[in-house]
């Protein structure tokens, strides 16, 4: 085990992705300082109870995902534009409130990762479905999404996928709190099976909205 400092947040980081922030509170500005200064990540984690910002410290859940900075940008009053990618996932066995964040003794939450076979098959069966989803969102809103350059890994797939849905942060901390591959593959598999088919249904931007006479 060891000590993490803590960032809870509205949203839940994934492996592998990345999360652009913008650091501007007093105590996350310390927090950032302080990783910088020891060369060390912080853990993103999914507010249970609270705000994000200027209020007391959130109640976070247990389980969230170590974010290494890889691109910082200094601004005025002690701010930070960076981005972050997510490594690990944590448990978290102890809250610690001796600084102005949230520090947590945390030990890594390693996936298992058995029936390689069969992970890859999940893998294969999923990636054609993030392709047309990413296919019909782009139809949809007009934006060129890129989906040539899904990953090969089935875990790194599974991951993409839960962190590209459009779904409650609630229903995405479920994903990440999944200690199993296969059972997060085939339930992010579940959800793309029931979403691609609707949003293929929905106008694309050059139909317009539906209309009711």
């Amino acid at each position: 085990m060891h000590e993490l400092p803590l960032f809870p947040l509205n949203t839940v980081l994934f492996p592998g992705m990345p999360l652009p922030l913008h650091i501007f509170e007093e105590r996350y500005k310390e927090m950032i300082q302080h990783c910088l200064e020891h060369d060390e990540p912080f853990g993103v984690v999914l507010i249970r109870d609270g705000r994000e910002s200027f209020g007391p410290l959130a109640d976070p859940y247990e389980v969230g995902c170590i974010a290494q900075i890889e691109h910082i940008r200094p601004l005025e009053d002690g701010r930070y534009d960076l981005i972050a990618v997510g490594r690990e996932r944590f448990r978290i066995h102890q809250i610690k409130h001796n600084r102005s964040y949230l520090v947590g003794v945390v030990e890594l939450y390693p996936m298992q990762t058995e029936k390689p076979t069969f992970l890859t098959r999940l893998g294969n069966h999923l990636r054609p479905l993030i392709q047309r989803y990413l296919e019909a969102i782009s139809e949809i809103s007009g934006a060129d999404l890129e989906a040539a350059q899904l990953p090969t890994d089935p875990l790194a797939i599974g991951y993409l996928g839960a962190s590209l849905l459009q779904l409650p942060p609630l229903q995405k901390q479920s994903f990440l709190a999944v200690d199993d591959a296969t059972q997060l593959l085939l339930a992010v598999y579940d959800v793309y099976k029931e979403q691609v088919p609707l949003l293929q249904t929905m106008p694309r931007q050059d139909q317009g909205p539906f209309s009711i006479n």
